[in-house]
């Protein structure tokens, strides 16, 4: 990468389960148990859903970046926990907590992506499957494997059914095998692969790219775009042409069209870019 960067911004969140860093409009939010490769405690989701909130309400974020110390990305929730829970309300709090947090994935105004540099298990592969984009180490693997330990990943198969069709995701739910990068990307659960020392160039190549566009066009669009995936086919054709009516009240449609046309660079509202 040879583009200049400005200094990084680091802020530990709840004694810092979620490290978060910013840098040119990236927010990196680094889950830091890595020792526990990363588990989805109660803490860890409270911390994230924390984090992600904060990214939500700052214009100056372009994109969030989901990231993870230590060798694994993310091993799901946290089994000594959901262990020592005995009762039901406890236990459905904690499913209803991580539900908040991967909705919020695509609620947030700004794209989010996956840093998957090693393995991701069960709530962890869930994380991925709800970020906007994800790209993945060629070290990295992918499971559902609650079958083995007898908990069902029925909550992680809501996001990677929507991202793997239906036979791969239940080949994945039934035998709990893991997937290599490759397979991952084959599937459609990634969209890239690279090597492990590529990752964060690979990621700076999305961002830099959403970062050159509107801030309030990908925001509408990737509102829009959930709304519509799970309705039917005209009732999101509907939905879809509002939005795109909408959209072209927008200011930054105005000089995006008129750029265009007059074949320069767009300026957009509050961006250097272009």
């Amino acid at each position: 990468m040879n583009a200049t960067v400005a200094p990084a911004a680091a802020t530990s969140v709840a004694a810092d389960y979620v490290v978060a860093e910013t840098r040119n409009g990236v927010r990196t939010l680094t889950l830091n148990r890595g020792e526990r490769f990363n588990a989805l405690s109660r803490a860890m989701l409270e911390a994230l859903e924390a984090a992600l909130d904060r990214a939500a309400a700052e214009r100056d974020v372009r994109s969030v970046v989901i990231a993870a110390a230590g060798r694994g990305f993310c091993a799901g929730h946290d089994l000594k926990e959901l262990r020592a829970e005995r009762s039901p309300e406890g236990r459905h709090a904690i499913f209803d907590l991580c539900s908040r947090v991967m909705l919020k994935l695509t609620q947030l105004p700004q794209p989010t992506i996956a840093r998957v540099h090693g393995l991701a298990t069960a709530a962890g592969c869930q994380l991925v499957s709800m970020c906007d984009l994800a790209v993945a180490a060629d070290v990295a693997r992918f499971a559902l494997p609650g079958v083995n330990v007898g908990v069902f990943c029925s909550t992680p198969a809501v996001g990677v059914g929507r991202n793997v069709s239906r036979k791969r995701t239940m080949e994945m739910l039934l035998t709990g095998e893991p997937i290599d990068a490759a397979t991952a990307l084959a599937w459609g659960l990634v969209n890239r692969v690279v090597p492990a020392g590529e990752l964060d160039d690979a990621i700076a190549h999305f961002t830099g790219l959403i970062a050159a566009r509107s801030a309030s066009v990908i925001a509408l669009g990737k509102a829009a775009f959930y709304r519509q995936i799970d309705t039917t086919l005209a009732g999101a054709y509907e939905l879809t042409g509002d939005v795109m009516a909408c959209n072209l009240g927008d200011p930054d449609s105005d000089e995006g069209i008129d750029a265009f046309l007059g074949k320069r660079a767009p300026h957009w509202r509050g961006s250097t870019a272009g």
